[in-house]
């Protein structure tokens, strides 16, 4: 036990050592924390790790996608929703024959083996490429439609998992009868995972406690994604729909201290979850290792070049044609939604990164069939899905930020950015108004004196007042120096109160009431601040 927390203890202090790093040098964290965890996993004393899949495709996996589904806008998730389920259903399914394919013709591969293998590597993972089109300021629809896939294609592909592994088990398959518990596995996941979501909702919202409803919040993905799986779905279906549910329908029931605490936890949560499953990725390298002496390495490198080489085609060829065939052949859809610029289109092709989940499903195959033989092609396949992990990861990751430049596509992104500002900017001043407007309602109703009166309209004009005029970059100077000079103003406070409880003249009590309008004052500039970079 004091080993493991060790162990531990290394992996958290990599997790922040590597996360600077990363931000110092401007790369995405996920590719130096797979770097890491590879060179972690050879140092000399070091244990090996094998990295269980019940971890990710049961603990890990749950709250990710919740909580990247509650971060969702259901309003955009559902005006792209085609491009999605063309990405997380189609280009999955096209991507696994494709690996079936390739690696039955020119390897020799049996034809379930192949795509098995092909169900595993086909879903792109969301966390990494998204993490870097954030940075990068790319333009919004972009960010949902890979949002988007990354919160459904995990789905399809652990259907198609199954689907192959029964196939290889007990060596029978049926393409109708597939097709149709495909499409009953989704509605019903669809239809349990709002149902979750009502649930989970009224109970926090009768809780009225912070803590409870925090609690609560971290139960949810679990019962969505659990109950599902257990029989025999996916459970990510039930986790996305629960997840926008709560995106919808939260904003009314959950209370604003629940809001404030849970973004902070549910921050910290996501962010110790993904840093440690990207080292741990790393850390399966020397497992790999270890067994690929049974193996030609000839016959390693090139299984894995190509299967690599055949997913990143195979998604090219796949979003060209899904995007602009369409709209050729439909009239309504070419008017109602045009052609998108070809640049935007290859980006969203470029980011075909893999992830953990898949070098998970590859580690939760079984090592033998229901005959006692061993389960064909393992540790094959176990080698490939690795192999393509870091190809994806490494190389795409690091070459998505010049594309996207030399592609004009993130200038876009800014141009929208400053766009969404300035509609933020008048909601703002519309909202102030509004609340202003129905003053007079609420004071008749609530029968308070003048003096209250002017209090509350005073503080919504200054509100209306501190709000800029324009975007301007003269406006933005004056703006950044001013949020500077609140910063030290503050940073004076604090010292000041430090000194009076020093003295003893207020109470420690004190001293966090006054700490905490201050922290609330700072992470409001902070907002304003993130606001404004140009993303």
């Amino acid at each position: 036990m004091e080993a493991t927390f060790q162990i531990f203890l290394i992996l958290l202090a990599a997790l922040a050592g590597t996360a600077l790093l990363a931000r110092r040098i401007n790369v995405a964290p996920a590719i130096l924390l797979l770097l890491t965890g590879i060179v972690l996993a050879f140092v000399p004393g070091m244990p090996s790790l094998e990295l269980p899949p019940e971890l990710v495709l049961l603990v890990v996996l749950p709250p990710l996608i919740y909580s990247a589904s509650v971060a969702m806008s259901w309003r955009e998730f559902k005006s792209n929703l085609r491009p999605i389920i063309l990405l997380a259903v189609g280009c999955v399914i096209f991507s696994a024959f494709a690996v079936a394919a390739a690696t039955h013709y020119l390897i020799g591969l049996p034809w379930n083996v192949g795509f098995l293998l092909g169900a595993i590597v086909a879903p792109p993972d969301v966390v990494a490429p998204l993490a870097i089109a954030r940075k990068l300021g790319l333009p919004r629809r972009i960010l949902v439609i890979l949002e988007g896939e990354g919160l459904a294609n995990d789905a399809t592909a652990l259907i198609l998992y199954r689907f192959a592994v029964v196939a290889i088990s007990t060596g029978a398959f049926s393409l109708p009868k597939a097709s149709g518990a495909f499409v009953a596995i989704i509605i019903c996941e669809l239809l349990f995972g709002a149902a979750v979501g009502w649930l989970s909702l009224r109970a926090r919202h009768r809780a009225r406690d912070p803590q409870i409803e925090i609690t609560l919040s971290l139960i949810t993905p679990y019962i969505a994604y659990w109950v599902p799986e257990h029989f025999g779905g996916s459970g990510v279906i039930a986790t996305v729909a629960c997840g926008l549910y709560m995106s919808w329908n939260g904003p009314l029931l959950i209370s604003a201290a629940t809001r404030l605490q849970g973004i902070f936890f549910w921050d910290l949560v996501i962010y110790l979850i993904e840093g440690l499953l990207f080292l741990l990725t790393g850390f399966q390298m020397r497992l790999l290792f270890e067994k690929s002496k049974a193996f030609p390495l000839d016959d390693i490198l090139f299984a894995t070049a190509l299967v690599a080489v055949i997913v990143i085609i195979a998604r090219f060829a796949w979003v060209f044609p899904a995007t602009y065939l369409p709209r050729m052949l439909n009239k309504r859809l070419r008017e109602r939604d045009p052609y998108p610029r070809w640049q935007a289109t290859f980006i969203i092709a470029f980011t075909g990164v893999r992830g953990a989940v898949s070098l998970a499903a590859a580690l939760a195959l079984p090592f033998a069939l229901p005959d006692g033989e061993a389960f064909p092609y393992r540790d094959l396949i176990l080698f490939v899905s690795f192999g393509v992990i870091f190809i994806t990861l490494v190389g795409l990751g690091l070459g998505l930020p010049p594309m996207a430049r030399w592609l004009g596509v993130a200038q876009a992104g800014r141009d929208e950015h400053v766009a969404e500002l300035q509609a933020e900017i008048a909601a703002r001043r519309e909202a102030l108004g509004a609340a202003l407007a129905s003053l007079d309602a609420i004071t008749d109703d609530h029968e308070l004196s003048d003096e209250v009166v002017k209090l509350l309209r005073a503080r919504h004009e200054t509100r209306i007042n501190q709000l800029p005029d324009s975007l301007d970059p003269q406006a933005d100077d004056v703006s950044a120096a001013g949020i500077d000079l609140t910063r030290e103003l503050i940073a004076s406070e604090r010292k000041f109160i430090h000194i009076l409880l020093r003295d003893g003249k207020i109470t420690d009590e004190t001293r966090r009431h006054i700490e905490r309008d201050l922290d609330l004052e700072e992470a409001s500039l902070a907002n304003r601040e993130y606001r404004k970079m140009p993303w």
